[in-house]
């Protein structure tokens, strides 16, 4: 049974990263290479070597890549980022950075259909129903709505006849490869998988041509997938709906306001040529960063790249987010009544993580909400006893752009939110007026390098962090100027964001109380 802490995490991650699953389970065929970080307090010499393995390279149409020699194992792990995410979409157009990333797995004009010349009249024809089906409704012409369904269900049954359902996923897996996913974010949409070394000229193939003419098949079919995940994360799930009108209510203007799963409307009225405009617009390959880790060379790959990703044609740099959030004046709050335990959520507005301080708050969230040794858990769960759980998020729901510290609590029966929320501001005024221990500090600092390292320890980790801090920040140097970055804090940079930071009129709270209080 998952702990109280385990739930909401899991479901909280779900609610800002959504996770495409192409397959439950697959075979462990390919063994994932750990790095071997040194152990002590020299790492330096360890983190240089892996720099000088580092090359980057830009193609002529924008695309970027990024190579990592690891040659310990014969073993490749493959990250494509797409510089767009949820907060990019289209006003009445929510979710379609994730409907998007789930019909990228449905494959091409040669993979994924028995005879797409056949098939491709058939998805024309499904979307012209589909206009007239919605019009029907629109008007209330149950007559020409019950036609207009007979007709749709018999369209789409025969061009399912001609699909392969999950070629993509099949040719990968035949050749070796693991972890075929996605996750799509408020910021980003990432597609990776890992294969053996000698597949690297198939993996170019696949993944070249994958966004090079995508087919955007069984669109209609995956429109009730998708409604269904909303229904699981948030329409039946109190911490899903909480998280979803908690952001409305902490953003005014910006995008992280929004769900990345997408109202159920939106959803709804999605369209196939919807997703294929948001695709063209910010699908160019200037648009595109690989990260490529492994037991690779990177000529070998800079050859390749050339050959398979030198077909996309250069498109015009993609519109950026243009809503800049206010300073928020006075403290916000929203409560719901839901069938639930009650849980109590506070939220405080923080710069990009390509701001100087976010090292600061990093080591701030660490302090007070980062496991059971954290104030936050000390405070109200062991000592107070008014909440089962205490804990929190950084960079919610997203880091790009300024966004929210989070603190979150469970409270416990026979306590109310308003106990909780008296003692996390005991906890946050002490960290306003007291500087942090040095010993204490000298542990974040510790497990912060730790939570670092950890993160180089697998080609799919590294793969994973070097393509985020080079879009994210500008340069994947940055990653590891992170560690210069920690042991410069002392506790009055640690107070003086504390102090920034924790006011009243910057504040978002919000309350979940049983239906019956």
């Amino acid at each position: 049974m998952r702990t109280p802490r385990k739930i909401v995490l899991f479901l909280v991650t779900l609610l800002l990263s959504l996770t495409f699953l192409t397959q439950p389970v697959w075979s462990e065929s390919l063994t994932v290479q750990k790095t071997s970080v040194p152990q002590g307090q020299s790492i330096q010499p360890y983190l240089d070597r892996v720099q000088k393995k580092v090359t980057t390279f830009k193609l002529k149409n924008g695309l970027k890549f990024i190579v990592l020699e690891r040659h310990q194992a014969p073993v490749i792990a493959f990250h494509t980022y797409a510089d767009v995410g949820g907060n990019d979409e289209p006003t009445g157009q929510t979710g379609v950075a994730h409907y998007l990333e789930h019909l990228a797995f449905k494959g091409t004009q040669r993979i994924g259909s028995s005879d797409y010349a056949a098939e491709q009249p058939l998805l024309d024809r499904q979307d012209q129903l589909f206009d007239q089906i919605q019009a029907a409704q629109a008007k209330g012409d149950q007559q020409a709505l019950q036609t207009l369904t007979s007709n749709f269900e018999q369209v789409s049954k025969e061009a399912d006849s001609l699909v392969e359902q999950n070629e993509l996923g099949k040719i990968i897996n035949q050749a070796g490869g693991v972890g075929l996913n996605a996750t799509t974010s408020a910021d980003a949409t990432r597609y990776f998988y890992s294969l053996p070394a000698n597949k690297l000229e198939l993996w170019m193939s696949l993944e070249s041509e994958r966004f090079l003419e995508p087919v955007f098949r069984e669109f209609y079919k995956e429109k009730e997938v998708i409604l269904e995940e909303r229904r699981t994360r948030t329409d039946n799930s109190p911490i899903g709906k909480m998280v979803e009108v908690f952001l409305g209510e902490a953003f005014d203007v910006h995008p992280y306001q929004r769900p990345v799963i997408g109202y159920e409307e939106d959803l709804r009225n999605l369209t196939r040529k919807n997703v294929t405009d948001f695709f063209e617009t910010y699908y160019g390959p200037g648009n595109l960063t690989i990260a490529i880790v492994g037991d690779v060379e990177p000529k070998q790959v800079k050859r390749l790249a050339q050959i398979y990703f030198g077909r996309y044609r250069a498109r015009p740099v993609p519109p950026k987010v243009q809503q800049v959030e206010p300073p928020q004046q006075k403290t916000k709050s929203t409560t719901l009544k839901l069938a639930s335990q009650p849980w109590y959520l506070e939220g405080y507005h923080r710069p990009a993580i390509s701001d100087p301080d976010h090292v600061i708050y990093e080591l701030i969230a660490s302090l007070m909400s980062d496991g059971r040794t954290s104030r936050l858990y000390k405070s109200l769960v062991e000592s107070e006893k008014i909440a089962l759980q205490a804990s929190g998020f950084n960079g919610f729901p997203g880091d790009k752009y300024p966004n929210l510290m989070l603190f979150y609590a469970l409270t416990a029966p026979g306590h109310t939110g308003d106990e909780v929320a008296a003692s996390f501001g005991r906890e946050l005024d002490r960290l306003k007026t007291e500087l942090v221990d040095t010993q204490d500090l000298e542990r974040l600092k510790t497990q912060a390098r730790a939570s670092l390292l950890r993160s180089l320890d697998s080609n799919e980790g590294m793969a994973d962090v070097l393509v985020e801090y080079q879009v994210k920040t500008g340069d994947w140097r940055n990653l590891f100027a992170e560690l210069s970055k920690i042991e410069a804090i002392t506790p009055a940079d640690l107070q003086r964001v504390a102090q920034a930071t924790f006011t009243p009129e910057n504040k978002t709270v919000g309350y979940i109380l049983p239906q019956d209080k």
